[in-house]
C-alpha cells in the first residue's frame, strides 16, 4: 500500500505520486494537461481564499500538489533537490532568513552561500523553513494568494517558451519558477495556518484518495470531472 505520512520528504511525496499516478499520467495527459490541472486546482483554492472557505482552500492546494508532482515526475525534476537550491534557507532573491528585500530595497539578485547542514529533511520542515524565510506575519492570505497565482502565471510562461524553442536554457528556467511555485504554496498554507505534510497524508493515507488502488484505477472521465 502506498502513502503519504506526515514525515515524508519531499522526495517521497514525488516516489508515492510517480507509484500511485504514474501509469494514468503517462496514459492521458500531456505536459500542457499537467499545467491545465494545476490551474484548475489553483484557481479553485484561490476561490476558496476569496470565499472564506478554509476546507476548500486546502483540498484543493492538495490536489493542485499532486498534479504539480505528476508534472515534476514527468519532466523528471527533483523538485526538492532545485527547492533547496533556490532556497537554501534564504530568500532567493536577497540571500536573507527572514527576507530582507523591502527592508534594505535590494535590486539585485544576490548569490547565496548553501550550508547543506541546515537542509530539512522532511516536507514539514521544508513549510517551517519557507515560513523563517517569508513570515506568515508579514503578510495576509489574500497576499499569499496573489504570489500565488502570479507565479502560476509565471510558470505557464516558462513552459510555453520552452515547449516552442526546447533549450535547455528555457528549461532551466521551467525549473526556477517550479522551485518558487513550491514556495509560494507552502507560503498560502503558512498562511492559512496549516500543516501541508499532515493535510497531505490524511488524504492520501491509502493508495489514490479515490478509487484507493496503486496504480490508480480512475477513468479519464472521473479524473477530469471530479469536483472539489
Amino acid at each position: 500500500m502506498a502513502s503519504v505520512k506526515p514525515t515524508s520528504s519531499i522526495q517521497d511525496y514525488q516516489k508515492f505520486v510517480q507509484e500511485v499516478y504514474g501509469l494514468s499520467n503517462s496514459r492521458y495527459f500531456s505536459l500542457q494537461d499537467m499545467l491545465t490541472n494545476i490551474e484548475r486546482f489553483v484557481t479553485r483554492a484561490m476561490k476558496g481564499i476569496r470565499k472564506g472557505d478554509k476546507e476548500k482552500i486546502k483540498l484543493n492546494m492538495m490536489i493542485a500538489m499532486s498534479w504539480f508532482i505528476s508534472m515534476m515526475n514527468q519532466l523528471h525534476i527533483d523538485i526538492e533537490e532545485e527547492v533547496w537550491k533556490r532556497f537554501p534557507y534564504k530568500c532567493s532573491y536577497c540571500a536573507h532568513c527572514p527576507c530582507a528585500c523591502k527592508a534594505k530595497k535590494i535590486q539585485t539578485r544576490q548569490k547565496a552561500t548553501i550550508d547543506n547542514k541546515k537542509r530539512p529533511k522532511t516536507m514539514a520542515q521544508f513549510q517551517e523553513m519557507f515560513n523563517e524565510i517569508y513570515p506568515a506575519t508579514t503578510r495576509t492570505l489574500d497576499h499569499a494568494g496573489v504570489h500565488l497565482a502570479e507565479e502560476m502565471g509565471e510558470i505557464a510562461e516558462a513552459i510555453l517558451v520552452y515547449r516552442g524553442s526546447h533549450l535547455n536554457e528555457s528549461f532551466k528556467d521551467v525549473v526556477l519558477e517550479c522551485a518558487d511555485f513550491v514556495s509560494c504554496s507552502m507560503g498560502v498554507c503558512n498562511s492559512l495556518g496549516i500543516n501541508l505534510a499532515k493535510e497531505i497524508a490524511k488524504e492520501f493515507p491509502d493508495n489514490c484518495h479515490v478509487c484507493h488502488k496503486a496504480p490508480c484505477e480512475c477513468t479519464f472521465t472521473d479524473i477530469v470531472q471530479f469536483k472539489s
